[in-house]
């Protein structure tokens, strides 16, 4: 019986997740003046995606079949690791958030690979985009989650937010703000939102995830934009137990709270992208810095309390 609560947040998370990206473009619409799409329409393009049959480039190999599946898995599997309300989840274990670091990196590895597989210079430009930002966020990242580590005395993820209480906040204020605005420019830059990139654009002087994902059709197309939803959803996760750290004792109560949650961080992307323009590429590593910084500061912070 104790497996049934955490495989129930599970399913929930992958049921739940496309519905992110539908928040998003909503707010986009709202703030645009326009209808826009409606809120569940990654769940038709992923129906209409499944059903229809992939083409292949003569030039590509295995490396670029095995790309999105290798992508879409290791997504799955972060998710089975990751704690839902601050709850734990069925595989949870010490040190494991350098484990999800490590399948981000494998699914980075996996889109990288498919899209020099090509042979595209179009998907090779777009490749190198990605691994130079990653430079800068892969480190920002890993030093939020130490840092976050050393305020709650613990080396697990289900155990870092799981510890994490309104006394918590009130001792380490700033400490946790700093890693929430850290991890909320990691996850613009790392789900290729605005300003770091712009999943809707077509300009191949600007374009960076989305190159590398042209020649993609079918289902495969599919697994990267269900693939996509859940990496949103992995890191406005983490956001969401940081800035709701309430256990009330109620199961329901704790899960109704953290969907609310991860709603307004998705709304927060919408803001974020009707407020702001795209930065030059130029400019990308110099935001990715300032997320690395917060996350030193917040670590700095914390070993000299």
């Amino acid at each position: 019986m104790e497996i049934i609560k955490p495989l129930s947040q599970y399913l929930a998370v992958m049921l739940l997740s496309p519905l992110l990206l539908g928040i998003i473009n909503r707010v986009k619409a709202l703030f645009a003046g326009r209808r826009g799409q409606p809120l569940l329409q990654l769940y038709f393009d992923l129906h209409k995606l499944l059903a229809k049959t992939p083409v292949y480039s003569r030039t590509t190999t295995w490396a670029f079949k095995a790309g999105p599946v290798i992508g879409v898995s290791a997504m799955v599997t972060i998710l089975a690791v990751l704690p839902f309300a601050g709850r734990p989840s069925f595989l949870s274990f010490e040190g494991d958030f350098i484990f999800i670091i490590y399948l981000l990196g494998l699914a980075r590895f996996a889109t990288v690979l498919a899209a020099l597989d090509t042979g595209s210079a179009f998907e090779g430009m777009g490749a190198s985009r990605e691994m130079q930002f990653a430079v800068f966020a892969e480190p920002a990242f890993f030093l939020g989650l130490t840092a976050l580590a050393r305020v709650t005395g613990q080396t697990s993820l289900a155990g870092m937010f799981g510890a994490l209480t309104g006394d918590t906040w009130r001792v380490a204020a700033p400490v946790l703000a700093l890693l929430t605005a850290s991890f909320f420019i990691v996850l613009l830059a790392e789900n290729s939102r605005v300003p770091a990139d712009d999943p809707n654009t077509h300009l191949e002087l600007t374009m960076i995830h989305e190159v590398m994902v042209l020649d993609h059709s079918g289902p495969e197309l599919a697994y990267i934009l269900y693939g996509a939803s859940l990496k949103l959803w992995v890191f406005g996760s983490l956001i969401g137990c940081m800035v709701l750290p309430r256990h009330s004792g109620s199961w329901a109560t704790d899960c109704g709270l953290f969907l609310l949650v991860m709603a307004a961080v998705a709304a927060a992307v919408g803001v974020v992208e009707s407020a702001m323009g795209r930065l030059r590429l130029t400019k990308v590593p110099y935001m990715l810095i300032t997320a690395f910084a917060f996350s030193a500061l917040a670590l700095i912070f914390q070993m000299g309390r």
